[in-house]
């Protein structure tokens, strides 16, 4: 690794490696069953639909440890790559178990692993409630046993122990951090949507394990001093609160076709993002009525989804928004220029500036 490489050859570097972590996962997901033999059909079955999760996500918690471990000059593959992959699998557990409190069975535009079982279950003209009953235990199981695969990844892979130690430690912080965070969120609906604290929840939901744990991942095994770790600690809840902020629009505005997710469900199910926060906080009683009568409506349709969306762009709610979005964007964009090195900085930068670009 020389000072010469580029922002370009960070991210050179990272594609290359990308499949490397997915081949370690598809490695996991297939061998691991075998270690129980006598565990059923239904074990393997579960192994691989999680395997199935994999398939058209974004990679960008394996890419950030990636890019942390290689841009502050680690060059042991086979030393990262397992952590990485490991970033993957808990996203995985977290999308699965976010699913069954959401009551999702879609995701990516595919049925998720509550909606294959569904599917599976179609033909054995069960009751609907035994149905659910199989549907919820399959995702919460398999959402475990992703979870546990985390941690298992790390634990056989072929760091120092110290590093193994700190890793498994962050994994827990990650974890940890997103159950107080949709702890929050479901308790939200107790509350009045205009008090909800919806940065807060998108800190502990989404910018710690999405983008704090895997930079400081990589950047720990690479032998990064406490200085630079802060200095990560900092680009990466910002980046986070960024993503979440402009993934909450695109669960409003996104076309489903792009985003692979309904533009629906967060309507229906009245989540408290900041962007209905704003909303709320600015709504006149008109408008107010409106939502109020739309927001949190099981059966909303179109029509009345077309007119929240309305209320959300006249109240400035989303243009509010999506300038803390950018606020926070920024910020992370600073500390990278001043207080990262090259190529991780310029790595960082162009990242900010992918983000930026799905608000467009």
């Amino acid at each position: 690794m020389t000072p010469l490489m580029t922002s370009q050859d960070l991210q050179a570097s990272v594609d290359a490696r990308l499949p490397l972590v997915e081949a370690a996962l598809r490695e996991h997901v297939t061998g691991t069953p075998h270690e129980l033999p006598n565990a059923g059909s239904e074990y393997r079955r579960m192994w691989q639909r999680i395997g199935e999760q994999f398939v058209g996500g974004k990679n960008l918690r394996p890419a950030l440890t990636l890019a942390a471990y290689f841009g502050l000059s680690g060059e042991d593959t086979e030393a990262v790559v397992p952590v990485a992959a490991a970033m993957e699998m808990m996203h995985t557990a977290m999308l699965v178990h976010d699913d069954i409190l959401d009551h999702d069975e879609v995701r990516r535009g595919r049925p998720n692993i509550a909606g294959a079982r569904r599917a599976e279950l179609a033909q054995e003209r069960l009751p609907r409630d035994r149905t659910d009953d199989h549907v919820l235990t399959a995702a919460l199981l398999s959402g475990d046993l992703a979870l546990s695969s985390a941690y298992d990844l790390i634990a056989r892979s072929a760091l120092p122990a110290h590093h193994r130690l700190a890793c498994l430690n962050l994994l827990t912080r990650g974890i940890r951090a997103t159950i107080a965070g949709e702890l929050l969120d479901m308790s939200g609906d107790l509350t009045p949507i205009g008090e909800a604290d919806a940065l807060n929840v998108a800190e502990l939901k989404t910018a710690t394990y999405s983008c704090v744990v895997p930079l400081l991942a990589g950047a720990t095994i690479a032998g990064a001093d406490p200085t630079m770790i802060g200095h990560l600690e900092r680009i990466g809840t910002s980046l986070g609160l960024s993503f979440q902020l402009v993934d909450d629009d695109l669960g409003v505005f996104g076309d489903p076709d792009v985003t692979g997710k309904s533009n629906l469900s967060d309507l229906r199910a009245g989540k408290r993002t900041e962007l209905m926060r704003q909303a709320y906080a600015a709504a006149t009683p008109a408008q107010l009525g409106v939502l109020d009568r739309h927001v949190g409506d099981a059966d909303l349709d179109d029509d009345g989804a077309a007119a929240v969306r309305e209320i959300l762009e006249e109240s400035g709610a989303r243009g509010r928004t999506l300038a803390i979005a950018r606020r926070h964007a920024r910020q992370a964009s600073r500390i990278a220029r001043e207080r990262v090195p090259a190529p991780l900085s310029g790595y960082l930068l162009d990242l900010v500036d992918w983000l930026d670009g799905r608000a467009s």
